[in-house]
């Protein structure tokens, strides 16, 4: 084998082995957190972290940095439940609840936000033939 030829199996089997490491979130954990973040995307709600609101796009934009985050870390959630708890509920920078707002309604915690509409993706779900 030519060093040439040796320098792209060892490049190749680093990448592999980079892409390996990485946690996955499971298909149907992700399912699940992928309709949240639709629902999301698709509300009129204002989302603020670190006392400066943004519009649900861009919320969602921002929560799914953070789980990306979270599986090149490694770490596996093993719920939408927990994805809401560990990236969804706070702000990893500064430790404020990040706080959802719809329409003219009293803004809220994201966590209970987030729980409430997963419900609703469930029942959504169960409800399909």
């Amino acid at each position: 084998m030519t060093m040439t030829h040796r320098l792209l199996a060892a490049s190749l089997l680093a990448t592999i082995s980079l892409a390996a490491a990485a946690a996955s979130t499971p298909p149907a954990v992700r399912a699940e957190i992928d309709a949240l973040m639709a629902k999301m995307s698709a509300s009129s709600c204002q989302f603020e972290r670190n006392g400066s609101w943004h519009n649900a796009a861009d919320a969602r934009k921002h929560l799914l940095r953070k789980l990306d985050y979270i599986e090149k870390r490694r770490e596996t959630l093993a719920s939408a439940e927990q994805f809401i708890d560990v990236a969804a509920s706070k702000s990893s920078f500064s430790g404020k609840p990040y706080r959802v707002k719809c329409g003219a309604a009293e803004p809220v915690n994201s966590q209970v936000w987030l729980n409430r509409e997963l419900k609703a993706v469930r029942a959504a779900q169960k409800a399909r033939p």
